[in-house]
């Protein structure tokens, strides 16, 4: 299944997780206040891999961090759990719960289609589609023992090496079953 990650239509047709979260993403207008950075919703969510209390993750592209910031407090400080950081000159980093749904914004001065966070879900969500759904729910239990995801989707498939770069150069061709 092709899904235009870039908008978050795709989450009203998807399971409850993505309803919800495309309810609080539409209803507190969290994607159009931040239209100018381009933002993508990633993470576990868009892929259905996401197990109870996993957060929604939205990534932006930033050049003024002064203003970003300024724009994270206006609109999300009045919001439950609130926490905006400055990891990096370069990078914010900013929580909050809505309606106890947790949200971290992610912040950078890279293109957003080429943040780590979206191209790990692209790959992952490759390989889901790929292996299926019980393959999914292998990622999910191993979230639920307490795994990050990219490490478990190595050790499913049997990856070595720093699980957040080595899953980027996954080739499902070169790593299938040969049936000769």
């Amino acid at each position: 299944m092709n899904v235009n990650f870039r908008n978050i239509d795709y989450l009203q047709t998807g399971n409850e997780v993505q309803k919800y979260t495309y309810r609080l993403l539409h209803d507190y207008q969290i994607v159009d206040c931040l239209k100018d950075y381009d933002p993508i919703v990633v993470g576990t969510i868009p892929i259905h891999i996401d197990i109870a209390g996993s957060d929604v993750d939205i990534i932006l592209y930033v050049q003024d961090f002064d203003v970003v910031e300024k724009i994270l407090c206006l609109n999300f400080s009045q919001h439950a759990h609130f926490r905006l950081q400055r990891a990096e000159s370069n990078v914010i980093v900013c929580s909050f719960s809505i309606e106890e749904q947790l949200f971290e914004i992610y912040a950078t001065d890279k293109a957003t289609e080429y943040q780590n966070g979206y191209l790990h879900m692209l790959k992952e969500h490759e390989i889901i589609q790929l292996r299926g759904e019980e393959f999914a729910e292998q990622v999910r239990q191993l979230k639920k023992s307490g795994m990050k995801t990219e490490p478990a989707f190595c050790r499913l498939l049997g990856i070595e090496g720093d699980p957040y770069t080595e899953l980027l150069l996954y080739n499902h061709i070169d790593n299938s079953m040969s049936y000769d």
